[in-house]
């Protein structure tokens, strides 16, 4: 029994730091293509504003995010300019965003850069992740108080089910929202704590860095500030295959 037992100890031993150093790769690699979206304005009080996460896809050239991160509405007296923020703490350095590329309907955005980053492999837009799937998530969580210091958490997938995307205003509710309402897509429904600034981190898999979701919204208990006091650790993520199809229809390409 004695030399089982140490057997078993000497196999957990050799085990446990394999599938450790597996999500530890995975987010060294991973850290440079993320990013945080937000606004500059150099003659505002807070010249820097970080209102999201994003990721780097395709040639390099494009971040992916969600489309309420960059809708943010902006002063009309301040000349702000959309940008990302790239690297890390004090390294970071502001790239101006060129165009956005829009999809509201699933709360998606692409944004075209100027200069080159690094970027991360997407999954097959036809795989769905079973429920139960490890995962992890990279990105900026209360990045406008914390900095751009990336942060990952891990978790599963709880469930693929049906979401429905309520309108910001009634100018929103056009006959392409209806159908959305009568027709509702498919969401990864996330056991992951996520925050504020979470929004528009890619959720992947931890052995192989593969980012088949975007982290857009949390369930939220009671008010927006319980959010980050009491987090419910339900997260909704939309699946890649969204960010596919906005790339396509605007010939963004993809590898």
């Amino acid at each position: 029994m004695g030399k089982l037992a140490g057997l078993w100890l000497w196999c957990i031993s050799l085990v446990c730091p394999v599938q450790a150093s597996g999500l530890v790769a995975q987010v060294e690699k991973l850290k440079p293509a993320v990013v945080g979206v937000g606004l500059v304005a150099p003659l505002a009080t807070v010249s820097h504003q970080l209102k999201g996460t994003g990721f780097v896809i395709g040639d390099g050239h494009y971040v992916v995010t969600n489309e309420h991160v960059i809708a943010t509405p902006v002063p009309d007296n301040i000349k702000y300019q959309r940008a990302v923020f790239a690297g890390h703490g004090r390294q970071g350095k502001v790239i101006p965003v060129e165009k956005i590329y829009a999809d509201t309907t699933h709360d998606l955005a692409i944004l075209k850069l100027a200069e080159k980053l690094p970027t991360l492999a997407l999954q097959q837009p036809a795989a769905i992740i079973p429920d139960g799937s490890d995962i992890a998530a990279t990105g900026f969580p209360i990045g406008g108080v914390l900095g751009l210091y990336p942060a990952t958490h891990k978790g599963i997938v709880a469930a693929y089910t049906p979401t429905i995307i309520a309108a910001k205003n009634s100018q929103q509710i056009s006959e392409r929202f209806m159908q959305g309402l009568r027709n509702p897509f498919m969401v990864y429904q996330l056991d992951i704590v996520a925050y504020p600034g979470s929004s528009g981190s890619p959720v992947y898999l931890p052995e192989t860095g593969e980012v088949f979701a975007v982290i857009n919204k949390v369930f939220v208990q009671q008010t927006k500030e319980s959010a980050i006091t009491q987090p419910s650790g339900i997260t909704y993520a939309i699946p890649v295959e969204h960010v596919y199809a906005l790339a396509r229809q605007h010939n963004i390409p993809m590898h």
